[in-house]
């Protein structure tokens, strides 16, 4: 039986607001999201909204596909790899192997501001953009930690 690989963080990316958001090396967590990233919207600001993810294998996808993408480009906060965040329900809690926790709340969807990356970019991202989420734990995040997912109402799952 083949095993899959455990889901970690490839980047945490942060802005001043707007797009790109740019790669550190480590990012303090909160209720309100990520310290040191702004919003160029007021629409995103609030607890149900404070982190966005996406897969680095969408990310991969669009590149194959021609656009110009890379972790932080599209303005999620935290890329992630080998988790398939587009395909979990609402409801699902991801723990950082350093402590944070998180549930996501919503599917993300593009923004108009992705037509400066690309003209075609906010209809092609529909349904693969990631998800939106509050923070449940708070901490410091850095890439390379492992992500354990709880599952809505079933017992703590590792995915190994």
């Amino acid at each position: 039986m083949l095993q899959t690989p455990a889901p970690i963080v490839v980047a945490i990316s942060l802005s001043g607001g707007g797009i790109p958001k740019r790669a550190v090396l480590e990012a303090r967590v909160t209720v309100d999201g990520l310290e040191g990233d702004g919003h160029a919207h007021a629409k995103h600001i609030k607890p149900t909204r404070a982190i966005s993810l996406l897969d680095e294998e969408i990310l991969e996808t669009l590149q194959q596909e021609g656009y110009p993408v890379a972790p932080g480009v599209l303005g999620e906060n935290i890329t992630v790899r080998h988790l398939h965040v587009q395909g979990l329900m609402p409801g699902t809690r991801l723990t950082f192997s350093g402590g944070v926790v998180i549930e996501l709340v919503e599917i993300r969807k593009p923004c108009f501001v992705l037509k400066e990356i690309h003209p075609a970019l906010e209809t092609e991202t529909i349904g693969r953009i990631g998800y939106m989420a509050r923070v449940i734990k708070e901490g410091v995040l850095h890439p390379g930690e492992q992500i354990d997912l709880i599952l809505p109402s079933t017992a703590p799952q590792h995915v190994s």
